[in-house]
């Protein structure tokens, strides 16, 4: 499957293996896990981000993935953007610094 990532006027289509969603299931329960302590976003701490806050978490550690050229990663945050909302297609992120403005398509 693919996922189509829009950043600073760019697009990168990002190819997503169909299994990655199951067997990366583990590490999503533990992204899960770190985010149930709550998560700074921007200048708000949120206690309990909810699911579409916690795909712009992860759409955040994607962005950073494809300034560094880590694909692995890059493809990991998008199977867990997928995993929560399977019906996205496109996540335009913000790179101005403000999660929140991350949207999802």
């Amino acid at each position: 499957m693919i996922l189509n990532i829009m950043a600073d006027g760019q697009s990168i289509p990002l190819e997503i293996p169909d299994n990655m969603l199951n067997e990366a299931r583990p590490v999503f329960d533990k992204m899960d896990a770190d985010m149930d302590n709550g998560w700074q976003m921007g200048r708000d701490w949120l206690d309990n981000p909810d699911p579409e806050q916690r795909c712009q978490i992860a759409a955040d550690k994607l962005l950073t993935a494809l300034e560094t050229d880590n694909r692995n990663m890059a493809q990991m945050m998008a199977a867990y953007i997928l995993s929560k909302a399977p019906h996205v297609e496109t996540v335009v992120i913000d790179t101005n610094g403000e999660m929140t403005e991350t949207h999802f398509m």
